[in-house]
């Protein structure tokens, strides 16, 4: 009981002053293979598995299903893909960013339906669809971000540093890179709404409004609407990377890819 109350007056002390923190709920077997991002369904986790150089066309990444509890439900339903990151649901299609191509997979069948070259990218990364079924996808080797109706891809932001986690809400795109959080309006305006830094990877709207972001060697932070930063985590000693997050704003949990440590770790944002 005495443990309970010291809890309970470290929460309401956290909650007082807007902080938060992140406590571990569970960690999956370390069997997967440098697990880089996280799509969360009501059912299960996507989990997008690299399985070698991010930017080789080896053939050996695939895609995880992830019970929500931490289960491995099924390490290779898809398998054959390069180095696949971010994905996108739209119907009964995901999609997956594949080095230079968006790759179109059937959830009914866990096929490759088609492959969407995106001429230019050298490292697609993030990708994100919103409201109209329009994707965007990050390209943090070239600094672009793309842009894909009905398919079709096109430049959409040029010159950006090294630009990664990608959020849509309504009509306005955020964009993660090496030196700024951007929100972008739908006549491409951008606006910096907090400061990054290199290496920058995932990117989570919370309820709040605020972000979720990552580095991928290891650190997380709480953005709030002030543009304050809070560190929420720092696994470097421990090796365990935070790469492409998923962030279910109901539950107020965050589902870490943990890359080389080959696990996914789930933590609720206290």
């Amino acid at each position: 009981m005495k443990y309970l109350s010291i809890f309970l007056l470290i929460t309401i002390s956290l909650a007082a002053n807007g902080q938060h923190g992140l406590k571990q709920l569970w960690e999956t077997d370390k069997v997967l293979p440098e697990p880089e991002s996280v799509l969360i369904t009501r059912d299960f986790l996507y989990v997008s598995l690299v399985d070698g150089q991010a930017l080789d066309k080896d053939g050996k990444g695939g895609i995880a299903k992830v019970g929500l509890n931490g289960k491995i439900l099924n390490a290779n339903w898809v398998s054959g893909l390069d180095g696949p990151k971010g994905m996108g649901l739209w119907k009964d299609k995901l999609y997956v960013a594949n080095i230079t191509e968006v790759d179109v997979i059937s959830t009914l069948t866990g096929r490759v339906e088609s492959k969407i070259p995106v001429p230019g990218s050298v490292g697609l990364n993030d990708l994100v669809i919103d409201q109209h079924g329009t994707v965007y996808v990050s390209d943090t080797e070239n600094g672009n971000v793309y842009r894909l109706i009905n398919d079709k891809p096109a430049v959409y932001l040029a010159n950006l540093s090294h630009p990664n986690g990608l959020q849509a809400i309504g009509d306005i795109l955020y964009v993660l890179t090496a030196s700024d959080v951007f929100k972008i309006d739908a006549s491409k305006n951008l606006m910096s709404i907090g400061k990054s830094r290199e290496g920058a990877d995932g990117l989570a709207y919370t309820a709040k409004g605020e972000f979720i972001t990552t580095v991928y060697s290891g650190l997380i932070y709480y953005l709030s609407n002030n543009r304050k930063e809070q560190l929420l985590l720092d696994s470097r000693a421990q090796k365990k990377s935070s790469a492409d997050i998923g962030y279910d704003a109901s539950k107020r949990i965050v589902y870490v890819p943990t890359l080389f440590r080959k696990s996914i770790i789930a933590y609720h944002l206290e």
